[in-house]
């Protein structure tokens, strides 16, 4: 248990580094000599090298992050898109090697933002009164890349592969638990970078949840997942609408490219991108 603690407090500290170090690589410091005409000249910033985590790549200059994935699923009901190993392989498309906490870092280095999963905040003396936070996080686009029957890598929108349950032609996606609110037909390519939870008791090393549930990309709420979907999605049996089309899809075991492109445009600061938590001592998630 000691191992671990330090394992996991020597990984955060890692990555926070990573990020606050990475950000700014490539841009050499400018001697204080040069003048104003030779700094216009030589303006043009040398190209952002790709970034490399156990089981990822990101590429600056395609403004996405690969993560390796493997076809696990080509028939059933779906709660997710992508989940880590021996987790939960029986509802999920893909399986990752990578850490959702690396991931996660991985997006930050891109300037994506993450917000938060759907949950539960105790507010008011003593916590005694409870208020529902809905998920909130910077939009990420989400895609398959395999090679076709020719041999050409070819980019596949997750949407593709993800088809409305027969047995629920009523149930819109987006429509949020309770609210009766109505949403689009066809599934969502977009995925919100809700970040996970970092939780712990103490002051020791705190866990990243996704890290130890497996909730990569999910279609229901878990309260735990790195990206989401708007809304908040029951994840019983009866409320599942969503189902795998594997039509187009490699069949199981195959290795595929799971990509992530943020929308938002711009890179972070050196200094300003960091692992966003939750302390567990004000919220809970929806597990």
């Amino acid at each position: 248990m000691i191992l671990s603690s330090l394992t996991r407090s020597r990984d955060a500290a890692l990555l926070t580094l990573v990020v606050a170090l990475y950000s700014n690589v490539g841009v050499p410091a400018e001697p204080a000599s040069v003048d104003k005409p030779a700094r216009e000249k030589s303006a043009a910033k040398p190209a952002r090298k790709n970034f490399k985590l156990p089981g990822l790549v990101v590429d600056f200059q395609k403004r996405c992050v690969d993560l390796e994935a493997t076809i696990c699923l080509d028939e059933g009901m779906l709660e997710l898109i992508a989940c880590t190993k021996e987790t939960k392989e029986h509802e999920s498309i893909v399986t990752i090697t990578a850490r959702p906490m690396h991931a996660h870092t991985a997006l930050l280095l891109l300037g994506a933002n993450n917000g938060n999963p759907a949950m539960r905040k105790s507010v008011g003396e003593g916590g005694t009164r409870w208020v529902d936070i809905p998920p909130r996080g910077d939009p990420v686009d989400v895609y398959l890349v395999f090679r076709n029957s020719e041999g050409k890598v070819v980019e596949h929108p997750i949407s593709e592969f993800v088809t409305r349950s027969e047995e629920r032609p009523d149930v819109l996606v987006g429509a949020e638990q309770g609210n009766g609110q109505q949403g689009d037909k066809k599934f969502p390519n977009t995925f919100l970078f809700a970040g996970s939870l970092l939780v712990g008791d103490g002051p020791g090393p705190r866990t990243y949840l996704a890290d130890r549930s497996g909730s990569v990309i999910s279609i229901v709420t878990f309260g735990d997942e790195l990206l989401c979907l708007p809304g908040v999605h029951a994840k019983s049996n009866d409320a599942l609408m969503w189902q795998i089309d594997a039509s187009k899809l490699p069949k199981v075991g195959s290795k595929v490219t799971l990509r992530l492109r943020p929308q938002k445009k711009s890179l972070p600061k050196a200094g300003n991108a960091g692992v966003r938590g939750t302390e567990n001592d004000s919220e809970t998630n929806r597990n």
